[in-house]
């Protein structure tokens, strides 16, 4: 059973969610909050394992709500939905240490795959999402991500410039004729000694240190 707790100011909103989700046999709904603050409380009382954050929520918004269960060392795993299709929130949520960013007007089967998704340990964004973060990345690289790419072997530097390419566990396998318990070292590793917890951070990582780039 997947526990999840809603976060979001508006009423009508928690309302629908609440309807979606509770059609749903392997998901229950533990908790709704009305802003950020009452998320964090409720995260940390009631252990969701997914948490539906509303990006802008008065007293605490969906970033900060979500920065701050990510430091605390909450296991619950973040999707973000918002009404605004923007990079800024998009590079917020991220690095905040969500796991997932779709619109608000997702199809109601798509956000449950998305919550099971993301509750399997996977990372979730929507293709607009996805597009600016890449977009994100045409910046000079900033000094620490540079410095925390280099500190990782050649090995790792490999596998990470594959993660970036989208690459899977099995691919990264095939491709550098490792065993998969192998490659699950090495990205446990990777993902160690960049301060990250999934994919897509690591891979934001690879951009901002200018492993990769966009379009290549």
């Amino acid at each position: 059973m997947i526990r999840v707790l809603v976060a979001d100011d508006q009423p009508l909103v928690r309302s629908g969610f609440r309807m979606v989700l509770e059609e749903r046999s392997d998901i229950e709904l533990v908790g709704e909050a009305e802003d950020g603050a009452q998320a964090v409380a409720l995260a940390r009382e009631l252990d969701p394992d997914v948490i539906l954050m509303d990006i802008r929520m008065p007293h605490l918004d969906g970033v900060e709500a979500t920065r701050r269960l990510v430091d605390s060392g909450s296991r619950a795993r973040i999707l973000v939905l918002t009404t605004f299709d923007l990079d800024e929130y998009v590079y917020a949520a991220v690095r905040a240490g969500a796991s997932g960013f779709l619109l608000k007007d997702v199809r109601p089967a798509d956000l449950v795959d998305a919550i099971r998704v993301v509750a399997a340990g996977n990372s979730l964004f929507g293709p607009a999402a996805m597009q600016r973060l890449v977009e994100r990345f045409t910046s000079p690289p900033p000094d620490a991500a540079t410095a925390a790419v280099d500190g990782l072997t050649d090995r790792e530097r490999e596998i990470l410039r594959l993660l970036a390419h989208g690459r899977s566990n099995a691919e990264l396998a095939q491709e550098l004729y490792l065993s998969e318990a192998t490659v699950k070292t090495h990205v446990s590793s990777v993902f160690r000694k960049l301060g990250v917890r999934d994919r897509v951070q690591a891979v934001i990582a690879a951009y901002e240190a200018g492993l990769v780039r966009p379009g290549a």
